[in-house]
């Protein structure tokens, strides 16, 4: 069951549970403290931006490994064909 409640009614409930400067207090706290650990978990998503770097990274990650791999068959190619002619 979830029970959705604004600022104002939290107000007006602790108000005459606890008194106008009490309730304020308390709720301003505790919107204080969503209001914090909304911002924390915020901090730790990624936005369009970061995985369109990341994405960009990653290809030219592929592609640097695809020169390295390249580069080493044509050197072992090389080798293997001069081993052959050595004989």
């Amino acid at each position: 069951m979830v029970i959705n409640m604004s600022d104002i009614q939290l107000f007006q409930i602790l108000k005459q549970k606890l008194g106008d400067t009490e309730a304020e207090a308390l709720v301003s706290f505790v919107d204080g403290k969503i209001k914090d650990s909304n911002e924390i978990n915020l901090k730790g998503l990624a936005t369009k931006e970061d995985i369109a770097r990341l994405e960009t990274k990653i290809a030219e990650t592929k592609v640097d490994t695809v020169k390295w791999v390249f580069g080493f068959f044509v050197v072992m190619m090389l080798s293997i064909v001069g081993l052959y002619f050595r004989k």
